[in-house]
């Protein structure tokens, strides 16, 4: 399934959408399903106004990641001045099904590192001041373990 997704930075924070599906939370960049004849760039914007009633720019790609050969994800690099973000929906689930639970601006530090791993994957290095940030990290080894 190709996917579109944006990237959307404010104040060094990042706009995160909240899944539930059953008792299973994540948090991941707006975004999702690109349908037939729609072009990725498209599709992102598309998602945009349906998860976070927002209409954005295109500033440029981040990143095209390829998981398996139909497993593609697109993300952009998105403006939205200063709109304010507010829960949308997906319109392909009922309103009784509805997986997407919450819009928030989100520092890294709030983030699981299970789902900041997918932030670098879509080219957060790429977006001013999250390079500077990482370089400013220690030389400490950090990685989650059953203990």
């Amino acid at each position: 399934m190709a996917r579109a997704q944006c990237l959307i930075v404010r104040e060094q924070k990042i706009l995160m959408v909240k899944h539930r599906e059953n008792d299973y939370e994540y948090w991941c960049l707006p975004g999702g399903s690109i349908e037939p004849d729609e072009l990725p760039s498209e599709a992102a914007l598309r998602e945009l106004r349906e998860e976070c009633n927002l209409t954005g720019r295109i500033v440029r790609e981040t990143s095209i990641v390829k998981y398996s050969q139909n497993d593609i994800s697109y993300t952009f690099f998105i403006d939205i001045d200063n709109q304010t973000p507010f829960m949308g929906y997906d319109p392909e689930l009922t309103q009784e099904n509805q997986i997407l639970s919450e819009v928030k601006w989100m520092s890294l530090k709030e983030i699981s590192e299970r789902d900041r791993c997918f932030l670098w994957a879509a080219g957060l290095l790429g977006i001013p001041g999250f390079l500077e940030e990482i370089e400013s990290w220690k030389d400490v080894i950090s990685y989650p373990c059953d203990s």
